[in-house]
C-alpha cells in the first residue's frame, strides 16, 4: 500500500472568493424599452429586482467613444450631471414608475462583467455581476439576469473619420433626444437602413439639418415611407456613392467629399461632390450590443435576420447559460423593431416571465415571441460591400482601428504594433489581399487582435470590431457571416484603476498576491518537481494540508 498526500496550494483560488457587496434575485441591465418593460413586469411578485443603466454616461467615458461613437459632439450640458439626470428621467418616465413599484433603480451605473457559473468562475459562490458607478466598483450576486443593452453603430473607415464630428447616428440620437446636448447643425448620413432613417428624422425635429444621405448600393435600404419624408424635407439622396474624405481641421469636420463607385465598390470617373457640414453620421448598420453576454460565455452566431452576431436564444429569450436572458436590440435588430418600441417591450416582458418562472414565480403568459423581418438584401454581402468600397478602394489608406492606429494592410498582413520599431513593408493593400490564404479554417480575429493590437484600444473595438472581421472575410474570400468577431473579456467598459482597486480581497488572497505574477513560476518542469504532488513548486504554507488521499498501488 502506498500513500499520497495532496498539500494546500497557495496559488489556488479555491476558497478565496471576493466579498460580495450586494444581492438581488433579478438583475436587469439597461433601462430602455425592453429593460423597463421587464422591470415593471417583474415588480410586485415578491422577488428583489434591480434595474441598472449606464446613463447618464460620464463625460470622460463618452470621450473614449463608449458605449457609443459620440464623435466629440457632446454639448457642454453633458458636464452637468444633475441636469442630464433630470433630462433622462423626463425622456423615460417609466423609470419613475419602476421606482414606485419597488424596483432598485441604479442610474449612471455600468455593468462591466457578468460572471455566470462557468468553469473559470466556479470558485465564486453563485452568479455575480461587476458594477461601477461614477466613483465605485463593486460586485452584486444575482439569481437571474436580463441583459437589455441595446445596440450601437458599425464603424466605417475613410480619410478623416477620426475628426471630431464623425459619429454614430445612434449616439447623435441619444445626445439629442435624451441628453438634449447634441452639438451639431448640418449633417450627412452615411448608410440608409431603417434605424438610421428613423434616427435622422428625429434629429431634424431637434434642429439638425440633414444635407444628404450617402449609400454605396444602387438603392436605399431602409423604409420607403421614411425616405419619402426625408426627401420631402429637401434631403439629397446619393446612391452608388461613398465618403472619400471628411475634411476640416483639429476642431472638427467642415465638409465631406463624396465620390461615385461601381457595383463592385471600385471608384469610377466622375465629379467629386463636396457638401458643407459639421457632422457625419454613421448609419451603415445597427449592431446588437452583445459584449456583456458574449464575455459571460454565451454562444453567439451570425443571424442576418437579427442584424448580425447575436446571442443564441430560444422563444423564451433564454441563452444557453441557465441564468442569462436577453431582450431588446441586443437580442436582435430588424426594421419593424426599429420603428416600434413595443416589440422590444414584448421581449422584455417575455424575459421577465421566464426569469420569474426560474425563481419559482408564475405569472400569466400573454406575449408571443416576436418574429424578425426577412433581411433584404443579404446583410453579410451588404457589410462587405461597404468595407470594400470605403476601405479597400480608399485613395489614401485610413486607420481602421483608430485607437491603435492600425491600417487594413497591417491587419491583413498581421504587422506588429508600430511602437515596436518595425519598418512597414512597401506593399499595397491589393497585393496583401491577393496573398491571403483561401479556404482552410479561415482567419481568426483573436489572432489578428493579439498580433496587431487592432480592437485593443480605449473604445475596446466598438468602432472597428465589425470592420476587422469584414476585412478578414474579404481577404479570405469568405462570407462575413463565417468570420467570428474578436472576443470580449471583462471589463467590457473602461474602468479607472482607482475603481478596480476598490474591489475587495480577502486576507488569503492579499497574502499570496505574488502567485498571480509568477514569483516564483507557477509552471515547473516535471524533472524539477518534488515527490509531493502540488500545482506549483513553492514552499508549503503553514495552512493545514488537504485531507490525505490513500489508495493502493
Amino acid at each position: 500500500m502506498t500513500q499520497q498526500t495532496f498539500y494546500y496550494d497557495p496559488a489556488s483560488v479555491a476558497g478565496k472568493a471576493p466579498p460580495i457587496n450586494d444581492e438581488t434575485d433579478l438583475l436587469i441591465v439597461g433601462a430602455g424599452p425592453a429593460g423597463l418593460a421587464a422591470a415593471l413586469s417583474a415588480a410586485g411578485h415578491g422577488v428583489r429586482v434591480m434595474l441598472v443603466d449606464e446613463n447618464p454616461v460620464p463625460l470622460e467615458t463618452m470621450g473614449e467613444e463608449v458605449p457609443l461613437h459620440f464623435g466629440s459632439r457632446m454639448g457642454a450640458a453633458v458636464a452637468n450631471r444633475n441636469s442630464v439626470l433630470q433630462k433622462l428621467l423626463e425622456a423615460r418616465p417609466q423609470i419613475a414608475e419602476a421606482l414606485e413599484a419597488g424596483v432598485d433603480v441604479r442610474l449612471g451605473t455600468a455593468v462591466w462583467g457578468v460572471f455566470a457559473q462557468q468553469r473559470t468562475t466556479a470558485w465564486i459562490d453563485g452568479a455575480v455581476a461587476g458594477l461601477a458607478d461614477e466613483d465605485n466598483a463593486y460586485l452584486v450576486r444575482f439569481k437571474q439576469v436580463i441583459v437589455a443593452a441595446g445596440q450601437r453603430d458599425m464603424g466605417l473607415a475613410f480619410e478623416g473619420w477620426d475628426r471630431p464630428g464623425v459619429m454614430g447616428v445612434s449616439a447623435a440620437h441619444r445626445l439629442a433626444t435624451v441628453y438634449e446636448a447634441l452639438d451639431a447643425r448640418q449633417a450627412v448620413l452615411v448608410g440608409s437602413d431603417t434605424h438610421a432613417l428613423a434616427a435622422v428624422l428625429a434629429l431634424i425635429d431637434h434642429g439638425v439639418r440633414i444635407e444628404a444621405i450617402v449609400e454605396q448600393a444602387g438603392q436605399v435600404r431602409g423604409d420607403r415611407t421614411l425616405l419619402e419624408r426625408l426627401v420631402a424635407q429637401g434631403v439629397q439622396v446619393l446612391t452608388g456613392h461613398v465618403v472619400r474624405e471628411a475634411a476640416g481641421d483639429a476642431l472638427g469636420v467642415k465638409r465631406v467629399k463624396i465620390a461615385p463607385v461601381d457595383g463592385a465598390g471600385r471608384p469610377v470617373d466622375g465629379a467629386v461632390h463636396e457638401i458643407e457640414c459639421d457632422t457625419v453620421l454613421l448609419g451603415v448598420a445597427a449592431v446588437p450590443a452583445i459584449e456583456l453576454v458574449e464575455s459571460a460565455g454565451s454562444r453567439t452566431s451570425f443571424q442576418a435576420s437579427r442584424g448580425g452576431h447575436v446571442p443564441v436564444i430560444d422563444a423564451a429569450q433564454r441563452t444557453p447559460l441557465p441564468c442569462v436572458l436577453v431582450a431588446g436590440d441586443c437580442a436582435g435588430v430588424w426594421p419593424s423593431k426599429s420603428l416600434d418600441e413595443n416589440i422590444a417591450r414584448c421581449e422584455g416582458r417575455i424575459a421577465a416571465r421566464t426569469a420569474l418562472a426560474a425563481l419559482g414565480v408564475q405569472i400569466d403568459a400573454s406575449d408571443a415571441a416576436p418574429v424578425p423581418d426577412e433581411p433584404a438584401p443579404d446583410l453579410a454581402r451588404h457589410l462587405a460591400a461597404w468595407v470594400r468600397a470605403s476601405v479597400v478602394y480608399a485613395q489614401h489608406e485610413p486607420y481602421v482601428c483608430l485607437c491603435e492606429e492600425v491600417t487594413a494592410t497591417e491587419i491583413l498582413s498581421k504587422q506588429p504594433p508600430r511602437y515596436l520599431g518595425w519598418t512597414p513593408a512597401n506593399a499595397s493593400l491589393q497585393s496583401v489581399m491577393t496573398a491571403q490564404p483561401r479556404g482552410s479554417a479561415g482567419p481568426n480575429p483573436d489572432v489578428t487582435k493579439r498580433l496587431t493590437r487592432a480592437c485593443m484600444g480605449a473604445c475596446q473595438g466598438r468602432r472597428c470590431r465589425e470592420q476587422v472581421a469584414t476585412l478578414l472575410g474579404i481577404g479570405a474570400g469568405s462570407s462575413v457571416g463565417e468570420i467570428p468577431l474578436a472576443s470580449f473579456r471583462p471589463p467590457v467598459r473602461p474602468l479607472p484603476l482607482k475603481q478596480i482597486g476598490q474591489l475587495e480581497e480577502i486576507a488569503e488572497m492579499r497574502d499570496r498576491w505574488d502567485a498571480w505574477f509568477g514569483m516564483p513560476s507557477q509552471w515547473t518542469p516535471f524533472w524539477l518537481c518534488t515527490s509531493e504532488p502540488t500545482v506549483a513548486r513553492r514552499p508549503h504554507d503553514a495552512a493545514p494540508p488537504v485531507q490525505p488521499l490513500h489508495h493502493e498501488g
